[in-house]
């Protein structure tokens, strides 16, 4: 059996990776192909029966993925996307699970409303994977992008919250109580705001002492499980517990850890992630042919088949419905919002240039003040170079497949429960509809609405205007080259000849040549470089928590600096 085992291990292994190459090579999401495989590979002679326990995918898979999607999402972008992602992620899901629970329970009178309940929790949340792969692909712009992974984020803890509070439902009693799941939701979100922080900080100042990349990286490892264990066990909402330490994990971590500690650490999640999400899939298709088996003893294809329709039709109903709201704002008076957006700003500025401050203190908070007013601009100028319009509400409308939380989820109903092999089959094929119908034809539509990217030149721009502007930060700060000092000891004049003209922009002409100086002087660039390279980051920093940038800008800059301080590790 251990043999076998580890051949199934390796031959799903080699699926992924089949399935990855041939996905990037055709363009049909990954996702599709993994649990068609994953249904042929059940029929084969001779197969074994895998069943994967649904507490191993919740507790064990679902943690690192969301954890790694979270560390890679800036906060700026949740931040100035919140109300839409909060709009979608809690209130639509709790809707969707309230109005598919209730008309199903009607249709299907001797499917409780609490296991109703249950069905519309695990079918409501919407997974990023598929959507985001093709976004990347066809062009999708970054907003859009962003939408829908903090969407996908934050869905998962609010229907997990709803089935908890239904399943208690129907081991108790039928009846299920609205106030009580309004309850249970409001403590699972400050409960995993509380928890997940508190993880999420004491991690990054342990792992920021730590000068050792595979420490680092095995601390990693633990961290969304000591977010999500702990959180489970205060009844507070684990998944979201995990979005939090991850978010401000990746947060802090811009300024805290080392070059090569992130460049690790991004390399070795983002091969976690592969292997999770294409084992999920797989195992999901897998997995199907034993699950219709199991619901051939209470139900009919006839009842299995308006019982999927049903639940499908109301999962794209209800998705266009709650979309049609933003989508009537965005139609109207954007530029009257822009207007008296920028009216405010500029009332509030005028007010900070009227300020005399008379003390240290006052001084501090009119620089908090302009900093504030800073980012409100950099805000104003966000709303009206990326703006949601139509179009891009009708994709995320589009984009409405169901995976691993759902196909996870389903089978924590208790067994033994009335319909639940119903319930899970129905739960698993309105999962595999909405990722064949909505994974085949998105990329059809974002092409159809004809997005404009930003152009390479525009990039290279922002680029070089952010390097142009942390370098004279960094200057600023730092002082002049003539004016630096090593130890007391003034610059060799070799050494300042040879950084004059290469610290900014472009330290890396100084590491290149950093072998070839002589001994007693490479010390003294080193720390001159280093002494910039700090600044830099420190500029950066301040810079992207302002937000007069994209997000594309500030990484590429950040992976410059990355580039350079480990250049310098390596001169």
């Amino acid at each position: 059996m251990d043999h076998q085992i580890v051949l199934i291990a390796g031959a799903g292994l080699a699926i992924m990776i089949a399935a990855s190459v041939f996905a990037r090579r055709t363009g049909v999401a990954a996702p599709l192909l993994l649990v068609a495989l994953g249904i042929g590979a059940s029929y084969l002679p001779s197969t074994p029966a895998i069943h994967i326990e649904p507490e191993i995918i919740l507790a064990g898979v679902l943690p690192p993925l969301l954890y790694t999607s979270a560390v890679k999402l800036p906060v700026i972008d949740v931040r100035r996307n919140f109300g839409l992602i909060s709009w979608l992620s809690v209130v639509m899901v709790i809707v969707s699970a309230l109005v598919i629970g209730a008309l199903v329970h009607a249709v299907f009178p001797s499917i409780s409303f609490a296991l109703a309940v249950a069905l519309g929790a695990v079918v409501s949340p919407t997974d990023a994977v598929a959507a985001t792969a093709i976004g990347h692909r066809v062009g999708l712009p970054p907003r859009l992008m962003t939408v829908l992974e903090g969407e996908s984020l934050v869905n998962d803890a609010s229907a997990l919250v709803v089935l908890r509070t239904a399943v208690a439902a129907l081991a108790v009693t039928t009846h299920f109580s609205l106030g009580h799941t309004v309850l249970d939701f409001v403590w699972a979100v400050v409960g995993a705001i509380l928890i997940g922080g508190a993880v999420g900080l004491v991690t990054v100042l342990l792992r920021q002492r730590l000068d050792d990349p595979v420490l680092n990286t095995t601390i990693s490892f633990a961290v969304p499980f000591l977010a999500y264990f702990p959180a489970e066990e205060a009844h507070a909402s684990g998944v979201l517990a995990v979005v939090i330490a991850g978010l401000l994990t990746g947060a802090l971590g811009n300024r805290r850890f080392s070059a090569r500690d992130r460049q690790t650490q991004s390399t070795t999640w983002t091969t976690i992630s592969f292997i999770l999400e294409s084992g999920v899939f797989l195992a999901m298709g897998y997995e199907l042919p034993e699950l219709v088996n199991d619901a051939r003893a209470e139900t009919t294809l006839g009842e299995i088949t308006v019982l999927v329709a049903l639940v499908v039709g109301l999962l794209i109903a209800l998705r266009f419905l709650g979309l049609a709201w933003p989508a009537v704002q965005s139609r109207f008076g954007p530029d009257d919002r822009h207007e008296q957006a920028h009216a405010q700003l500029d009332q509030f500025e005028e007010r900070l240039d009227s300020m005399e401050p008379s003390s240290q203190r006052e001084e501090n908070r009119v620089a908090w003040a302009r900093k504030r007013l800073a980012r409100g601009r950099a805000d104003a100028d966000f709303e009206e170079r990326e703006p949601i319009t139509g179009r891009g509400l009708l994709v995320l409308a589009w984009a409405g497949m169901r995976g691993v939380v759902t196909v996870a989820a389903a089978q924590t109903i208790p067994a033994g429960t009335p319909h639940r092999a119903t319930v899970v089959l129905a739960a698993f094929i309105v999962a595999l509809i909405t990722l064949v119908l909505f994974g085949i034809s998105l990329p059809a539509v974002i092409a159809k609405l004809r997005f404009r990217p930003e152009s390479a030149e525009d990039k290279r721009d922002s680029v070089q205007e952010l390097m142009r502007q942390i370098g004279e930060s960094a200057i600023d700060a730092v002082g002049p080259l003539s004016e630096q000092t090593v130890e007391g000891e003034p610059l060799d004049p070799e050494v300042a000849s040879a950084l004059k003209d290469r610290i900014l922009p472009r330290l890396v002409a100084g590491t290149r040549q950093l072998r070839e100086t002589k001994p007693d002087t490479r010390e003294q660039m080193e720390v001159i470089q280093r002494r910039y390279l700090d600044a830099m980051r420190e500029a950066l920093s301040t810079e992207r928590s302002v937000g007069a940038y994209s997000s594309e800008t500030y990484r590429q800059v950040q992976s410059f600096l990355d580039t350079l301080e480990q250049r310098f590790t390596t001169a």
